[in-house]
């Protein structure tokens, strides 16, 4: 998708306190920065920043992070943080590059409408693909838990053959969200209003 230019991102995104410019350096020591011991949750792929930003709001014992890797998007998000929170930050960062970041202390991960990358050649991008797997694991504390939400059917019917053979056991599944309790993303929200039907899986897997 072809993202438009922000007008002065790099003062946007540098003078931030939510945006963390050296994420490396809090690699296994996530808690440092957040001064609790509270459960993290991350989400890969961002985008504008209304999922993560609405889930800091609501469950304010829990420390959120979020992943994106264009600037002018990572910057649309910072500017939509509009009340106090000390539950979340924010890093520029591509999900190849994951285990750089984190070490065995995520809890939970979130995957919401990421890029399908249809062709075949392409699986290998896809963040629900053995490849993302076996980093996810890596990043997990405990359990793993990953919740992923999209509108491509496809990327959906792919993703849930590639987490049974992983390992993973579905825990909640839906072909048609529709719930009062469900923060919607941006572009959630787009193809809601669109009639779109929306996919969710919640799956889980007991670490070795």
């Amino acid at each position: 998708m072809r993202q438009r230019n922000v007008k002065n991102k790099e003062d946007i995104i540098n003078n931030s306190k939510y945006f963390i410019s050296k994420p490396t350096l809090y690699k296994g020591k996530w808690h440092t920065l957040f001064n609790n011991s509270n459960p993290i949750y991350i989400e890969i792929g961002m985008g504008k920043g209304k999922f993560i930003i609405e889930n800091a709001k609501k469950y304010p014992n829990i420390n959120f992070i979020g992943i994106e890797k264009f600037d002018s998007i990572l910057a649309l998000a910072l500017k939509k943080i509009d009340v106090d929170l000390s539950n979340l930050y924010m890093i520029r960062l591509d999900a190849n590059n994951i285990l750089d970041v984190f070490d065995k202390e995520i809890t939970r991960i979130y995957l919401n409408f990421s890029d399908p990358w249809p062709k075949k050649r392409h699986e290998k991008r896809r963040l629900t693909s053995p490849l993302f797997l076996e980093k996810y694991d890596l990043v997990f504390k405990n359990n793993n838990h990953i919740e992923m939400k999209t509108d491509n059917k496809d990327l959906f019917s792919y993703s849930i053959k590639s987490l049974n053979n992983y390992g993973y056991y579905i825990e909640d599944i839906t072909f048609d969200l529709k719930s009062d309790d469900n923060i919607m993303t941006e572009y959630e929200e787009k193809f809601t209003k669109l009639n779109n039907p929306i996919y969710k899986i919640e799956v889980s897997k007991v670490k070795k």
